[in-house]
């Protein structure tokens, strides 16, 4: 089992940059495949950012694509989501996931490979 905390959420002003992060426990992630998704409030769970485990290849979300950029740090069992020009568009909660990947790049864009999820962290910007 893999557990999950996502950390760094809040508000900020349109423009402005924040960093998540999401410790995990319970195993080494440095095999997993590692993903933010975010879920705005009456919307579905969104796609957000991902992070293969052989080559590092990322993978975003085209709303966020050239903003957000995801990291690990395996040493810290870690994975980030560095988001700058936050716009109010960007107002969700934001989950950080694990799970095994098939190498399908439609499919990591999907919960389906996820098999852990942390609880969420709220971002509000502000306009």
């Amino acid at each position: 089992q893999v557990q999950l905390v996502e950390s760094g959420g809040g508000l900020v002003q349109a423009g402005g940059s924040l960093r998540l992060s999401c410790v995990a426990s319970g195993r080494t992630i440095s095999r997993y495949l590692l993903g933010w998704f975010r879920q705005a409030p009456g919307k579905e769970r969104e796609f957000v950012a991902a992070m293969g485990w052989i080559d590092g290849s990322t993978f975003y979300g085209d709303s966020v694509k050239g903003r957000f950029t995801i990291a690990r740090d395996n040493a810290k069992n870690t994975v980030y989501l560095q988001m700058n020009n936050l716009n109010p568009e960007d107002t969700a909660v934001y989950y950080c996931a694990a799970g095994a990947w098939s190498g399908s790049i439609t499919t990591l864009k999907t919960i389906r490979p996820y098999d852990y999820w942390g609880r969420g962290t709220q971002v509000t910007v502000s306009s």
